[in-house]
């Protein structure tokens, strides 16, 4: 195989660049044989690179990691982090290894990493692979998150790597993902120098975040501040949209939130069927520490973690370090209101949502878990009561002694947008999808692929690729679990 030819990454590596403290240098581990399952064309095409050459035999070979790539600089990033509010001094890249970065057509830096890549120094006695189950879900998960317009990290490509993978349940396919993000620095990769107090690389982590994702945060007088607060609003406006679709990550470990605001790592998360706002998905989350109604609090949480990292660069002062930490992340409740209000308000259609509009979005909450009824249906089903049907929507919310009302008062303040019913059904149906992964598909669809059997997994990426339209045939896919088939409990599974 001396002459095969690899796919061509145009590698410009910065993180590569930082202080050898930062990772470990480690190539990836090769498998026995790998065959590619599935290439995202259109991400392929983003980041200037050819789909055809990624599908090859190179491609096989690069993405499974038996073949070095011409330009990577293969690491593996080291991080702490807070999991389920326990402290862990070192983590790190157990199992993934960050070949290295590309600089897309739109002029953005992503980070090319390899997850399932082997054995790191970071792997805690763990065979650093992935069973093929997590593969797919992932990358079923993560686009389906990306096409409903959430910002995650994204799957390029999906690897069978030809050998097996054993966990507790016995033997599974191995899989090897190939994972872009703008990139992979997390609140637990600052927490692990702050622990430190090595106060020279919290600078220098300082300033490649904000060179790399708030550029506007350069000139500031406090850069550890203006980062601390852009991060602070991207999350606010990241859990937003998770709560606006119903979404459970499952895992907000300090480890598990990224610097970049993209949503990382899909084990336990699910989508919510029957609405309930204390919902739990985890198995391992036996305190529902993360349940859909507590992430706006974990992320505060996860948020005053990483004012605490940065305090030194804050202020020489400890005392007013810790005050102006604070007073940046009082803002938080706030921050999160606001776009909450705005994400809720615009799935019933209104233009321009604002505070005085809590009141209607609650009442339609308080509605709807009361009657136990779908997330996703229910507010699909505003679109066609604003077109002049409520028949739907009386199907999920029918205690028409409170649906009535909330009727009438939704109404009169879609009058005061001025807009014609055509206008907010076609708004609301832009917010509000058809088709989410819903949980007990998602399994069938790892079920069939653990047998060899990838058409459900294809299938079901273009279904989910186009969300917020009706597409013949695939009624399946919109409908809710029956009851003797719905998903309680999720695994992570690696």
């Amino acid at each position: 195989m001396d002459d095969l030819s690899l796919p061509q990454f145009p590698f410009d590596n910065s993180y590569a660049r930082l202080p050898e403290r930062f990772y470990t240098k480690q190539a990836p581990t090769p498998v026995a044989a790998p065959s590619i399952l599935a290439v995202n064309d259109a991400l392929a095409a983003d980041l200037g690179l050819d789909a055809a050459e990624l599908r090859s035999l190179g491609g096989a070979e690069a993405l499974s990691g038996n073949r070095p790539l011409p330009g990577a600089d293969p690491l593996a990033q080291v991080y702490a982090g807070h999991q389920f509010g326990g402290w862990s001094a070192q983590l790190g890249d157990g199992r993934a290894i960050l070949l290295g970065e590309v600089v897309g057509k739109d002029g953005k830096r992503r980070d090319i990493q390899l997850k399932g890549a082997g054995p790191t120094a970071y792997s805690r006695m763990g065979d650093g692979r992935a069973p093929l189950g997590p593969v797919l879900r992932e990358y079923l998960i993560s686009e389906a998150m990306a096409a409903l317009g959430v910002p995650t990290t994204r799957a390029l490509a999906a690897v069978w790597t030809g050998e097996a993978v054993y966990r507790e349940q016995g033997g599974f396919p191995g899989g090897v993902l190939t994972r872009v993000a703008a990139s992979h620095i997390r609140v637990g990769t600052f927490q692990f120098f702050g622990a430190r107090e090595d106060t020279d690389a919290l600078g220098l982590l300082v300033d490649h975040c904000i060179e790399r994702h708030y550029s506007e945060a350069f000139e500031a007088e406090n850069k550890a501040l203006a980062l601390l607060t852009a991060v602070l609003n991207a999350q606010a406006k990241l859990i937003a949209k998770w709560m606006g679709f119903g979404f459970i990550h499952g895992v907000m470990n300090t480890d598990n939130m990224t610097i970049s605001g993209e949503t990382i790592d899909y084990g336990p998360c699910a989508f919510m069927e029957g609405f309930d706002p204390k919902q739990v998905f985890s198995s391992i989350d036996k305190g529902r520490r993360y349940a859909y109604d507590m992430q706006p609090g974990i992320g505060h949480w996860n948020l005053s973690r990483l004012a605490g990292a940065l305090l030194p660069l804050v202020d020489e002062d400890g005392e007013k370090a810790v005050e102006k930490a604070q007073k940046t992340l009082d803002v938080f409740p706030a921050a999160f209101d606001a776009a909450w209000t705005d994400v809720a308000g615009r799935k019933l259609g209104l233009g321009a949502p604002g505070a005085e509009d809590k009141l209607l979005v609650n009442d339609l909450l308080t509605m709807m878990a009361a009657a136990k009824a779908d997330f996703t249906l229910t507010f699909r089903a505003l679109m066609n009561a604003a077109a002049g049907d409520e028949a739907p929507l009386r199907e999920h919310l029918t205690d028409t002694a409170t649906l009535d009302p909330w009727l009438v008062a939704w109404r009169a303040r879609l009058t005061e947008d001025g807009r014609d019913n055509a206008a907010v059904a076609e708004a609301i149906r832009q917010v509000s999808p058809i088709y989410i992964p819903r949980n007990h598909i998602v399994e069938d669809v790892i079920e069939a692929g653990l047998h060899e059997n990838f058409a459900p997994f294809h299938t079901m990426n273009e279904v989910l690729a186009d969300p917020f339209t009706e597409q013949t045939g695939k009624e399946a896919y919109a409908a809710p679990a029956p009851a003797d088939g719905a998903v309680h409990r999720t695994f992570c599974g690696t």
